[in-house]
């Protein structure tokens, strides 16, 4: 039983790294010949902030949180809250130089996102897992699903029978 929860934390882990990372570059880097007021622009369109918020909504509406749940959730979300902050703080720092980087130091900025989200995960991990062992089985597979599939609402709905 520790393997498999061992098995879908490491799974859950590397599709936040993931989702993460493409993100910010997405953020970040949202064309390699755009000046620097193009991507100031494509940053304020879309910040970490906003779409963390996306999540924990639609997380919140298909897992039905209960009341016992609930502190465990805030936890959970405060940490969420506070690594988006923390990300769009390093898109702004990106955004406001006025100069194109080159390939190594957009390659240095890449390792700096690199390094923030690998903090960001040892702050997310305990939060997440102490949350998720508070869910039923039934929360359980909708989470794991979610996870495996990145669809919210739909598989959510439709497991919650």
């Amino acid at each position: 039983m520790k393997c498999k929860t061992c098995s879908v934390i490491f799974r859950m882990t590397i599709v936040l790294v993931i989702a993460a990372f493409l993100s910010t570059v997405f953020l970040a880097n949202n064309s390699f010949a755009a000046s620097g007021k193009q991507k100031s622009y494509a940053m304020t369109r879309f910040s970490a902030v906003e779409h963390t918020e996306n999540q924990i909504k639609q997380l919140q509406g298909t897992l039905g949180i209960t009341a016992a749940q609930e502190p465990l959730w805030k936890n959970l979300t405060q940490v969420m809250r506070e690594n988006a902050k923390d990300m769009d703080a390093l898109n702004k720092q990106r955004a406001e130089k006025t100069e194109p980087m080159n390939a190594v130091e957009q390659m240095k900025f890449h390792s700096q996102i690199t390094q923030s989200h690998l903090s960001q995960l040892n702050k997310l991990i305990p939060a997440f897992e102490a949350f998720y062992n508070s869910l039923s089985d039934q929360q359980k597979n909708i989470t794991n699903i979610v996870f495996r599939t990145g669809k919210y609402g739909r598989y959510g709905k439709r497991n919650r029978r």
